[in-house]
Order: structure tokens, then C-alpha cells, then sequence
């Protein structure tokens, strides 16, 4: 059912929406018209400023048209553009030379390290070796210098041994040649690697001692001279000059080994008219165990001190063979070429140059280790 209105009400309400109206449509209009008011000053501003950047361009032209204005501005340009390209060319070239020497030193770097690293694992398996064991054949001297009992830097076997000769052996003949008794030799092996500060037994043969010296000096992983300064000794045998300066370029313990054991075989070549050995028959028998190169290591006395404690029984060993004196006539083949290479001990080729260098060290040791500590016996 509707509801009744008062009349009164519906006359206000119709004034109202009417009135509301009007306004609404006269705001409308106003609006319209500060619109576009607003956009004809906008379009007027840009107008304006098109015009004045136009001219300015237009100026602007204008001037770069005139000819020298446009010469100096070719000029400045292709100034501009040579610089740029120097420069540029310049920045390639440096980068270029900055790699290759960023290249190359990284080569060096690299080469360093490798050789460095081959180095130190050397090192480490060479000193674990010694300190691992209380043997003295077949360790790093540097490793039995440090644990022995004096301080000479001088393995106390060698010592013990010159001492010994000095004494009383300089005068037998072919002293560091002939060949000593192997048992003997074992004997005394077993004794230094248990104790290395022992002492000589009396009544000992001056050639066993000579031997044993020789023995221990072949056992060393590395010769007195190093691997690494083999070819620069060697090529030193003409200067003792040179000789000198390279010499000092070795270990401590190497060069006071070196000058001792020297010193030593100066001794018995002033001796040779008793024992027949001269300089040069000692440096052709001491040579070979005191200047090797790698992998020519002298292993003709490694069965000196090789498997000492665990000597093969009567009843393992093999039944000696025996020979009539015709049977081993027969053995020599009759093809054999007489003019062939006769081997010396493990059948390695002589190395002829070692043998000037240890003859050159004994006969100019004075003049070669005058910066050492000469050794002088009483």
C-alpha cells in the first residue's frame, strides 16, 4: 500500500532536485570553460617556446654554416676522433701487453710451484725416511749431521774413519781400490746403523776402512755434489774460480763433507809412492761415489748393507755350482768383439768428467775450500 506524502514535502523535494540542477549544469559550464582556458595558455606557452628553440637552432646553423666556424669545427672533430682513436689504440695495446706478461708471468709462477711442490715432496720422503729409522746407510746426511752427538758437520763415521787412516793406513797399497772383506764390511754396517757415534773396533784392515767410507758415501740418496748442481760442477773443471763460487752454492753438511773427504784423499796421494794411488787413481775409484748423476746411482755396494738382518740360511740358499777349469774357460763366448766397452762395477758407462772433477778437488783443495775450515790432521 503506498504510503501518503504530504504535499508540503513533494513541493520541497521538486524545488530542490530543480534548483540542484542548475547548479550542477552552470558548475558543468564553468568547468568547460577554465578547460579550455587552461589548455589555450598551454598550447600558447608551447608555441612559444617551439618558436624560440627554432630560432636558436636556426641561429645556431647559421653560424656552423659561416666557413671557418665550420672549418674549426672539422678540425676540432677529426682532432677529437685522432685523439679517441689513439687512445684507444693505445688501451688495446696495453691490455695486450699486460696479458702476455700476466700470461707469461703465471707461466713462471706455475713452473715455480710444480718445481717448488716436486721439491718439498722430495724433502719430506727423504727426511721421513730418516727419521723414521735409526739406520745411518742409506739416510740424508743433512738427517744424520742433525742427530748425531758433536757438532761437526761432518757425518761421525767419516771422521772416525779418516782418523783411522791417518793414523795408521796411509801407506797400504791400493787404499780405496781394492775391495774390502765383505763380512767385515756387514759387521761394521750393523754396528753404525745401531749406534752412528760408535767407535772404530781395533785391528782393523786400513783397506775395510777405506771401504766402509766408501760404502757410506754411495748410500746416500743424493751425492755430496746434488743432482742439481751435477752439470754446473761439471762444467766448472777448467776455473777453479768458478769451481769455488759454485761449490759454495751447496748445503753446509754437503760442502763440509766434501772439503773433509777432499782433504783426506790429498793425504794419500801424497802418499802414492807407498800405496800407488795417486790423484788420479783415487779420483777414478771415489768419483762414481761422490758425483753421480740421477738414476745412475752407484749400486755395486748396496749389498753391503741391503737385508743385513735377514741373512739366508744354509738350508734356503742354493747348492754352490762348481766348475772345472775348463768349464769356465768355455763360458766366454767366441763372438765377443775385443774392442767392446769393458764395464766397471754395476756396469754403468764411466763418467770420465766426474773423475776430473774429484781429481781437480783433491789436487787444488787448498787453493778450492780457502773459505772453509781447512781440515788439518796432527
Amino acid at each position: 500500500m503506498p504510503s501518503a506524502v504530504s504535499p508540503q514535502w513533494q513541493e520541497k523535494a521538486t524545488g530542490f532536485f530543480s534548483t540542484s540542477g542548475v547548479k550542477l549544469k552552470e558548475a558543468g559550464q564553468s568547468a568547460g570553460t577554465f578547460v579550455g582556458e587552461v589548455a589555450k595558455d598551454a598550447k600558447g606557452n608551447v608555441a612559444d617556446v617551439a618558436e624560440k628553440v627554432g630560432s636558436a637552432v636556426k641561429t645556431r646553423w647559421a653560424i656552423l654554416r659561416e666557413p671557418s666556424t665550420r672549418h674549426a669545427m672539422q678540425e676540432r672533430l677529426i682532432t677529437a676522433a685522432a685523439t679517441t682513436g689513439m687512445f684507444f689504440r693505445k688501451g688495446i695495446s696495453e691490455t695486450k701487453d699486460k696479458v702476455t706478461v700476466g700470461k707469461t708471468k703465471v707461466e713462471e709462477v706455475a713452473k715455480k710451484t710444480a718445481q717448488k711442490s716436486k721439491t718439498i715432496l722430495t724433502d719430506i720422503e727423504r727426511w721421513q725416511k730418516g727419521v723414521a729409522s735409526t739406520d745411518l746407510f742409506g739416510v740424508p746426511i743433512e738427517v744424520t749431521v742433525q742427530r748425531q752427538e758433536f757438532s761437526k758437520l761432518v757425518p761421525h763415521i767419516l771422521v772416525k774413519c779418516a782418523d783411522y787412516l791417518i793414523l795408521s793406513g796411509l801407506n797400504s797399497v791400493d787404499l780405496f781400490k781394492a775391495e774390502g772383506d765383505k763380512k767385515v764390511i756387514q759387521q761394521l754396517v750393523s754396528l753404525y746403523n745401531q749406534d752412528s757415534n760408535a767407535s772404530l773396533p781395533e785391528g782393523l784392515s786400513p783397506i775395510d776402512v777405506a771401504f766402509l767410507a766408501k760404502c757410506y758415501l754411495a748410500s746416500l740418496p743424493e751425492p755430496l755434489t746434488t743432482f742439481e748442481l751435477y752439470d754446473e760442477i761439471k762444467g766448472a773443471r777448467s776455473s777453479i774460480h768458478v769451481m769455488k763460487n759454485i761449490l759454495k752454492k751447496l748445503p753446509a753438511v754437503n760442502y763440509m763433507t766434501l772439503e773433509f773427504i777432499t782433504a783426506l784423499l790429498l793425504r794419500v796421494s801424497q802418499k802414492s809412492l807407498l800405496n800407488k794411488m795417486d790423484a788420479r787413481a783415487i779420483a777414478t775409484e771415489m768419483a762414481p761415489v761422490i758425483m753421480w748423476q740421477k738414476e745412475r746411482k752407484p749400486e755395486t755396494y748396496r749389498s753391503y748393507w741391503n737385508n743385513l738382518s735377514r741373512s739366508p740360511s744354509k738350508k734356503n740358499m742354493d747348492p754352490a755350482p762348481t766348475y772345472s777349469a775348463w768349464d769356465m774357460l768355455s763360458e766366454e763366448s767366441e763372438d765377443m768383439d775385443a774392442s767392446s766397452l769393458i764395464p766397471l762395477d754395476d756396469g754403468m758407462p764411466t763418467d770420465f768428467g766426474a773423475i776430473d772433477i774429484v781429481q781437480c778437488l783433491i789436487e787444488q783443495h787448498n787453493a778450492i775450500f780457502t773459505d772453509a775450515n781447512e781440515t788439518v790432521w796432527r
